[in-house]
């Protein structure tokens, strides 16, 4: 990759690196580990994916921490709201690092329309996007999630994951993984 990627990348990382919360296995900040499964995923299923989309993956969740999920009401449009505004947050905050690093402004607009994932669905480069987070939430975020949750909700919870993931990556999951059976019929 280019020079400028290997700056934008930098600075993500440089700025997750403040994230307080550590990841209990390693050690290390969590948005900075993130990060690194995001990319790591998303070499893994589209090696030569846009540098957009690499981008958006590494940036997807920088600083997320500074706006906690408390600090909007209960419920879903709490919920939303807290959505939208991080997605206008995250695609802020790494544009600006992008333009630090020479990108210009329709390079900038391609990753901030993936960071508030906007198409969905109908641009491939978001769809991908999506995939992988979908792929990296069941590869490392799964298992402690569904160990604190009612099977319903487990189930409630991977039924909304698949959906947003493409029918290619839905049927690669579905061999990636070993569901419990009654978790498996989500991914169909």
């Amino acid at each position: 990759m280019s020079e400028r990627f290997e700056r934008v990348i930098a600075a993500i990382d440089a700025a997750n690196a403040a994230d307080p919360n550590l990841d209990e296995a390693t050690g290390r900040p969590a948005s900075v580990l993130y990060g690194e499964r995001m990319s790591e995923e998303l070499d893994r299923l589209a090696p030569d994916a846009a540098e957009a989309v690499k981008i958006a993956a590494r940036g997807q969740h920088i600083e997320r921490w500074t706006s906690p999920r408390e600090s909007y009401p209960e419920g879903r449009a709490g919920y939303l709201a807290w959505r939208t505004d991080l997605a206008t947050f995250h695609a802020g905050r790494v544009t600006g690092l992008m333009a630090e690093a020479g990108y210009d402004e329709a390079e900038r607009d391609a990753v901030a329309s993936l960071l508030r994932k906007e198409g969905i669905k109908r641009n491939p480069d978001m769809q991908l996007l999506e995939d992988v987070i979908c792929f990296v939430f069941v590869r490392h975020y799964f298992t402690p999630f569904a160990a604190k949750h009612a099977d319903e909700d487990v189930m409630r919870i991977l039924t909304k994951t698949a959906r947003k993931m493409s029918a290619e990556a839905r049927a690669r999951m579905a061999e990636e993984f070993d569901l419990p059976p009654h978790l498996a019929p989500a991914l169909a």
